[in-house]
């Protein structure tokens, strides 16, 4: 039990008060964000609130003005090198390569980590089953539907075993029938994965049933509120309602 609590103690995102600024305009003013290991956490924010630049900072595609991000221990500017694997992410387009298979596109992060051919396409063909796409593991992209094409690339983002796993509005270009089924199998296999996963969404609801907790931003980049996703009952529509009021009160 006693190292359970310390591994959810565990910090594997760690942005401690973060300034970024472009010349004389203030993107993210004083940040302080973190994910304990095992958590989902929900970013919510209008457009220009901060959560790009987030996401940018977290790959090590922007270097903070001020302050330290840290991901999985790496400063991931500096370590870029040592932190391929470290991190995935899902986008909202699948950007599948349309001349492999879908075991071929869950594999390329695979290839690109040295894993040998037969492991990697043994891996490959276990995420896609695991994402329910069993029965397409040799078709290409253009014989696969919208909702499929993002199985194939939750599957490739898991199947690095990442320590941390990005979901950049993955289910927004999806009808709400097959986003809503996508998002329970992903909460599926995150939980049995226990992955720790940040998930950035515009959508309100799918912040609250995705993440254990859902942060909103506000401009430039502040944390305006934290939410414990488990104090809410989605289930009652007068409480979302509520909630979806005090939410849009805050990001305004």
């Amino acid at each position: 039990m006693d190292d359970e609590r310390n591994e959810m103690d565990e910090r594997v995102i760690d942005v401690a008060d973060v300034e970024v600024r472009f010349d004389d305009v203030v993107a993210v003013d004083g940040l302080d964000f973190a994910v304990r290991r095992g958590e989902r956490v929900a970013v919510l924010g209008q457009t220009g609130a901060g959560k790009s630049t987030l996401m940018n900072l977290l790959i090590g595609a922007l270097a903070p003005t001020s302050g330290s991000v840290r991901v999985a221990g790496l400063d991931p500017v500096e370590d870029w090198s040592a932190m391929q694997g470290k991190i995935a992410i899902a986008f909202q387009g699948p950007r599948l390569l349309p001349w492999r298979t879908a075991t071929g596109n869950v594999a390329v992060g695979l290839q690109v980590l040295g894993v040998g051919r037969e492991q990697r396409t043994t891996k490959a063909k276990d995420w896609l089953r695991r994402v329910n796409l069993g029965d397409a593991l040799d078709r290409f992209p253009s014989q696969l539907s919208g909702g499929m094409r993002q199985r194939v690339a939750l599957a490739r983002a898991f199947a690095v075993e990442p320590e941390v796993l990005l979901l950049d509005e993955s289910f927004s270009a999806l009808d709400e029938v097959t986003a809503s089924r996508l998002r329970a199998d992903f909460l599926r296999v995150a939980e049995e994965a226990r992955t720790t996963s940040v998930i950035v969404t515009h959508s309100i609801q799918e912040a609250f049933e995705l993440g254990h907790r859902v942060v909103v931003l506000r401009k430039p980049a502040v944390v305006a509120h934290v939410y414990t996703s488990a104090d809410h009952d989605l289930s009652d529509p007068y409480a979302v309602a509520h909630l979806r009021h005090e939410v849009h009160e805050l990001m305004a």
